[in-house]
């Protein structure tokens, strides 16, 4: 073993021992790991919020056992892998040992780190994004038409893994075109190319047209409750802070992209980056969807550092250079990462409020970061609800509904009660229904902004019912949301059942 793979593997190494440290014991899984766990029992080629690799992904962590340290692992993997890629990169580029060190660096103590805690399609979008621009890279430095269906197949998989890899064409293609490597669009292997990575997708593409097109009315709803709320500055503030660290080297990178002349070939990545940010800033995006912009653009920098400070006398620079990313992150690491109680994030706010971290969604201000408070309720959710599911005198035919896919999706990973499912008429959960079977108990769980007109509504239907009990952690973002009980249906509950799944499916 030579000492850049011994180095590489340390890199890899340190990344999954500081996944795994990242999360105090206090926290659960956040609402959004719940809902991608539950698509692996209903696989499809779309799901209402996200294309399928992730129900992939998913099967292998159930088979696995579909333990914490499996749902945990994968992130790690994908960030691991990131760090990997831009290795690739940078040696592509022809970088020395400093770069290769440089750049592990900045991508091991970033933003990353984050984003890697928990198991949604961000990290491996991360991921697509880095491998896609390797592979542009590697073609154009071998001008092999087999680089355009690698390309191909990073597209298709990334695509299927998150749509937002679309936004990654919209910026490159036209710099491109720009560009003198635009000759690449009279090459029959780049149409070629596409084709394949169409027919890779047209699966998923299939379902969403069989489905009346549901990513749509996702980003209208997306739109209108939350990117609504998203400050244009605010966007660009936060770009500033996701690789802060290393804010030096991209920005060298941009440098070098338009004056070093090694890099003359590759100048359009700077036009692309313009054009992508400005895209994302005009939608008013969420500042986490350009995070996958970023790796390749260490990668130019450390590469452009490395020939700079080649020189012996120059160790200082590299040391000061390694440093920035550790110390800067080290200061905010008890604030950044879900490793300090909420009591304390309570009682010590400033840090939280200065960084933004207290912001949620809905443009108010809460207690907790909205993340943290994702991670907190859900056992005792589940744990009450088979509490009640136990008590019951006739536990067959009974219908648990939640208002959301994280009250549904943490009843079905905590619960003790495997023949039991939570259902809901939020994002998938509605298409997973089983409207025919005859309900004699029916399980309500209500948000808390919902509840108190939930025994007045649905009492007369039933010959019992009762406020059963209700989230008490106050920390909890489902702080206070409620369960009820209603027994022994005196309508036909299958069929409002039925109309309501009908409401629901047309409202999408």
């Amino acid at each position: 073993m030579n000492k850049r793979t011994f180095i590489l593997l340390v890199f890899i190494f340190a990344k999954f021992v500081l996944q795994y440290s990242l999360v105090s014991p206090e926290y659960e899984l956040h609402r959004d790991e719940f809902l991608h766990l539950d698509q692996a029992h209903h696989l499809a080629w779309g799901y209402l919020s996200v294309p399928p690799v992730t129900s992939w992904i998913s099967s292998v962590i159930l088979f696995l056992g579909g333990t914490v340290f499996w749902i945990r692992f994968f992130p790690a993997l994908f960030g691991a892998l990131t760090i990997l890629v831009c290795w690739k990169v940078i040696e592509e580029l022809k970088g020395n040992l400093f770069a290769l060190i440089l750049g592990s660096t900045c991508l091991l103590f970033s933003v990353l780190l984050r984003l890697n805690i928990l198991y949604h399609p961000n990290s491996l979008d991360v991921l697509s994004w880095t491998a896609f621009f390797y592979v542009v890279i590697k073609y154009i430095n071998s001008e092999n038409p087999k680089w355009f269906y690698i390309g191909a197949i990073v597209f298709a998989i990334g695509f299927l893994n998150k749509y937002n890899l679309v936004f990654l064409l919209i910026g490159l293609v036209p710099a491109i075109l720009l560009s003198e490597q635009r000759k690449i669009f009279v090459r029959k292997d780049f149409y070629l190319a596409v084709l394949l990575g169409i027919m890779i997708i047209s699966p998923n593409l299939l379902w969403q047209f069989n489905n009346n097109w549901p990513v749509f009315h996702h980003l209208k709803e997306l739109a209108d409750t939350q990117l609504v709320n998203v400050n244009r500055l605010d966007f660009i503030k936060e770009q500033l802070l996701y690789f802060f660290g290393s804010l030096i080297v991209i920005l060298v990178s941009f440098y070098a992209l338009l004056f070093y002349s090694p890099f003359k070939k590759y100048s359009f990545f700077f036009w692309s980056f313009c054009l992508i940010l400005t895209v994302y800033t005009i939608l008013r995006a969420k500042s986490y969807y350009a995070i996958g912009l970023y790796p390749v653009y260490i990668s130019f920098g450390s590469v452009y550092f490395g020939d700079l400070l080649k020189s012996r006398l120059k160790i200082i620079l590299q040391l000061v250079l390694l440093a920035i990313p550790i110390l800067v992150i080290i200061p905010i690491f008890n604030i950044i990462f879900p490793v300090t109680s909420p009591e304390f994030i309570v009682k010590h706010p400033g840090p939280y409020r200065a960084l933004g971290m207290l912001r949620w969604e809905d443009g108010r201000e809460h207690p907790l970061p909205q993340d943290f408070a994702d991670m907190l309720g859900w056992k005792e959710l589940a744990q009450k609800i088979d509490v009640i599911y136990s008590n019951l005198p006739d536990k067959s035919n009974t219908l648990i509904l939640c208002d959301n896919y994280g009250q549904a999706g943490a009843f079905n990973f905590y619960t003790k009660t495997k023949d039991m499912k939570a259902v809901s008429f939020n994002a998938d959960y509605v298409n997973w229904f089983n409207p025919d079977r005859n309900i004699y108990n029916f399980i309500r769980v209500k948000s808390y902004e919902y509840r108190d007109n939930e025994l007045k509504q649905t009492s007369p239907f039933f010959e019992s019912s009762c406020k059963a009990d209700s989230i008490t952690n106050k920390f909890a973002r489902e702080y206070g949301t409620t369960i009820f009980v209603f027994k022994n249906p005196n309508i036909n509950v299958n069929q409002r059942l039925k109309e309501e799944i009908d409401k629901a499916k047309n409202h999408r």
